[in-house]
């Protein structure tokens, strides 16, 4: 059984890059809800899967499935360059 210290690293190493991607994906989505009522204009606030809710009277909107048809977009021109 190794050493509690080596044993806290290793679980620190797995926990890091799981941050990494949660981080990104809270960054991505207030960039798409920043961006949204410029990206409607194109159509890509109204697919399906988006959604938006009225809170205390303001909206807040929800851009899951815009939020993956960008990234696929992205996926794809990333692959390409």
């Amino acid at each position: 059984m190794p050493p509690p210290a080596i044993a806290a690293a290793g679980a620190k190493r797995s926990v890091q890059p799981m941050l990494k991607w949660l981080l990104t994906l809270v960054v991505a989505l207030v960039v798409l809800t920043v961006l949204a009522p410029g990206l409607r204009r194109y159509g890509l606030g109204r697919l399906p899967g988006d959604i938006t809710v009225r809170v205390n009277g303001r909206d807040v909107y929800l851009p899951f499935t815009t939020t993956i048809v960008l990234s696929l977009l992205l996926t794809l021109l990333g692959r390409l360059v």
